[in-house]
């Protein structure tokens, strides 16, 4: 989710996603703060004071793109499917197992009975209407067309014909609501990944109803929305908002299992800050920590930490002349140590990236990591890092670079950027950067836009499939936003969605040989990082789960002890 899994991102302690992104990164099993556990008892007041260090860009899921915004979606709706304590994709509002096509391309779904928080009942309809708004152009969804496009039957015929100005009907979509409780589902081709991608915030349902009676004021505030899921949104003033609230769902199907009767969220940009909260109490759970803090709790219980399917990487906007050079690009790609940065900046377990699929992501049908064919590229080599640039600068007559670099607004963000910035130019005779340190919501609109030369941002995988990493820079798709293209690499991707569809090993195999073209070849990406996640969670919260792909964290098990 900018994952996302888009996602999302732009520093080490902000949430992506798309993300936010799917897999067993590291391990199946969720991570429970340590200590004693017993059951909830009714003295104790079930309240959760959690800390995030981002403001919440969207809460409507059609225009939601990144982790921050998916993660708040996931704990306050419900889609055909939702990630368990274990990673797993299990029922959410389906009925029990679909009935499946022998083609394996169309799914027939029962809903069960539930409600909104308003009291309509959830139909099929509700679906059909999320699903046909997000693919619609008109309503310019940033990861409709990227989530749809390729699976579900006619989306890239609809994007296609807008995209040519011609007349498009949205009821061509794969999606039917055959009764009030039953919605079929067709498929571009067979798709391994099914119930993972259906637990994604994109697919969530929206009542129809109320959306269209908000109209422009829809998702803006917390009265102008309605909810399905474990819990609603009492408070939330908009995408500025700095704190806001959780109460429970009284409406949702499974409200015996939801011990929490309020979560109070706060934004806290200070990593200090945020740890000096969790010392007083203030603060049940903090976000992610910076480098200088996690060594003071090293040892401790209530430090949960986890290496995640997500990566962080300089995006190098191709319309810049400069960066549109491949040595250029070459040389930017492996001017700065990255093993330094991991090491000395960031000090939490993250782990240098010379990919741009994760290690400890997927598996491919022989059981290796789909790191192991391929194996590190663009790696730190400062000395021929200094002969691309060299070359570049005779190509392009000059032998002088600026560039404007895109970087967070967090203290770990400015941290990072600042020593991005001091390599590149040190190492780089001419290359003068300007650093713009932005708050994440900006940063995803300038990213739109692609009103920067180098961004750094960050993606966790939306399902758990590489193609989840890979389609991000096929030829003007909705998340490439650097104008990177390859007709390889494309064909390679559309293979791997098609021809391959049905044979698990040549997709392997044509991802891995798209990730060489992008990197190896085109220096197209600058990796730096897979990200390390470092939390304190209170001894007295039971059932905090994580999850490595889409929304960061869910709530809807957390017991206060």
């Amino acid at each position: 989710m900018k994952k996302s899994k888009l996602f999302l991102l732009l520093a080490l302690s902000l949430v992506l996603s798309m993300f936010l992104a799917a897999c067993n990164g590291g391990g199946n099993e969720a991570t429970d703060s340590e200590g004693d556990t017993d059951t909830a008892s009714e003295s104790v007041a079930q309240e959760l004071k959690v800390l995030e260090t981002s403001e919440i860009p969207s809460m409507d899921s059609v225009m939601a793109q990144d982790s921050a915004s998916f993660t708040a979606l996931a704990n306050v709706m419900e889609g055909l499917y939702r990630l368990d304590q274990e990673q797993n994709a299990v029922p959410g509002m389906a009925d029990g197992e679909p009935e499946v096509s022998e083609d394996g391309l169309v799914y027939t779904v029962k809903l069960k009975e539930a409600k909104w928080s308003n009291g309509d009942t959830v139909t099929a309809e509700d679906f059909v209407f999320a699903w046909q708004r997000a693919i619609d152009p008109d309503t310019a969804s940033p990861y409709g067309p990227y989530m749809m496009n390729g699976k579900i039957k006619g989306a890239k015929e609809i994007t296609k014909a807008a995209a040519d100005e011609k007349e498009y009907d949205l009821n061509t979509l794969g999606v039917k609501a055959l009764d009030e409780k039953t919605l079929e589902i067709t498929l571009e081709k067979p798709i391994p990944y099914f119930e993972s991608l259906m637990a994604f915030g994109t697919f969530y349902p929206q009542n129809k109803k109320f959306v269209e009676e908000k109209g422009d004021q829809y998702a803006s505030s917390a009265e102008n929305l309605v909810y399905n899921g474990p819990f609603v949104l009492s408070t939330w003033a908009g995408n500025t908002a700095t704190e806001w609230t959780m109460e429970k769902n009284t409406e949702y199907w499974d409200a015996e299992t939801v011990s929490l009767e309020t979560i109070q969220y706060n934004v806290l940009k200070d990593p200090q800050a945020s740890a000096n909260a969790y010392e007083t109490g203030e603060a049940d759970i903090t976000g992610k920590l910076a480098s200088d803090i996690v060594p003071q709790y090293e040892g401790d219980p209530n430090l949960v930490k986890w290496l995640e399917p997500t990566i962080f990487w300089i995006k190098m906007n191709q319309q810049n002349e400069a960066l549109a050079n491949e040595n250029i690009r070459r040389a930017i790609a492996t001017a700065f140590n990255k093993q330094d940065l991991t090491d000395s900046i960031l000090n939490n377990g993250s782990v240098p990236a010379n990919y741009s699929v994760p290690k400890g992501f997927v598996t491919d049908p022989a059981g290796k990591d789909f790191r192991e064919a391929n194996g590190d590229m663009l790696e730190y080599n400062v000395e021929e890092a200094k002969k691309f640039w060299e070359a570049g600068l005779k190509e392009l007559g000059t032998d002088t670079v600026e560039l404007v670099y895109l970087g967070g607004d967090t203290e770990t963000s400015k941290k990072t950027d600042s020593y991005i910035k001091d390599q590149l130019e040190k190492n780089l005779e001419g290359l003068t950067i300007d650093v713009q340190s932005v708050p994440f919501s900006v940063r995803l609109d300038r990213d739109v836009e692609m009103d920067y030369d180098l961004q750094f941002a960050g993606w966790g995988p939306d399902y758990q499939d590489p193609i989840s990493f890979s389609d991000l820079w096929i030829t003007d798709g909705g998340n490439n936003k650097m104008a990177y293209s390859n007709e390889q690499y494309d064909k390679l991707l559309e293979d791997a969605q098609y021809t391959y569809a049905d044979d698990n090993a040549k997709r392997f195999e044509a991802l891995q040989q798209a990730e060489k073209i992008l990197l190896e070849e085109d220096a197209g990406l600058a990796p730096v990082y897979q990200r390390s996640s470092n939390v304190l969670v209170s001894d007295k919260v039971e059932g905090f789960t994580y999850h490595f792909i889409g929304p960061e964290y869910s709530y809807k098990w957390v017991k206060i002890k």
